[in-house]
């Protein structure tokens, strides 16, 4: 295979994992919609990253606590609505990831993390901000599970699985 970037996210627990799914599957555009919902902490690590990248994820994860995180709101993407996530140690653990990885990070990962999950992308804005309404009315804030760390290959499609990490 040849090298490809490294997306690094959060898992979430089983129960959370199906709600973001339905929630998608409910309002993202069903021909872009090729992955499953995700919590994405760096979008384009470079493939020599990957060892090193490996050894810390499992140092944050082995024999640790879950990091308790909740949905805290929602967020207008503009062209689509995502469902702030609300953790400050996943934000920690975030902050000495990017500090590792200074120097290889894209601009993208270097500036600001909003931790979100994207359930609906890529429409007209008047469609999005009719979601945001209608969501926004209902909106309750609640805990969610954050079960491990992922590593992916991103090939152009479906992300590919390159290292999971779960919290004990």
């Amino acid at each position: 295979m040849t090298a490809a970037p490294i997306i690094v996210t959060a898992l979430f627990g089983r129960q959370d994992q199906g709600w973001f799914d339905a929630q998608r599957a409910a309002h993202f555009p069903p021909e872009r919609n090729q992955l499953s919902a995700h919590l994405t902490l760096f979008h384009h690590l470079p493939p020599s990253a990957e060892d090193e990248l490996k050894r810390r994820l499992s140092e944050f994860t082995r024999g640790q606590r879950a990091p308790n995180a909740r949905v805290g709101g929602l967020m207008s993407l503009g062209r689509g609505v995502a469902y702030r996530i609300e953790s400050p140690e996943l934000v920690a653990i975030r902050r000495e990831l990017a500090d590792a990885f200074a120097g290889l990070l894209t601009p993208q990962d270097a500036g600001g993390w909003r931790p979100h999950v994207t359930i609906q992308n890529k429409v007209q804005p008047g469609i999005a901000r009719l979601l945001m309404t209608s969501l926004d009315r209902d909106f309750r804030a609640r805990d969610v599970e954050i079960a491990g760390l992922a590593a992916w290959w991103y090939r152009g499609g479906p992300w590919e699985a390159l290292s999971r990490h779960m919290f004990a």
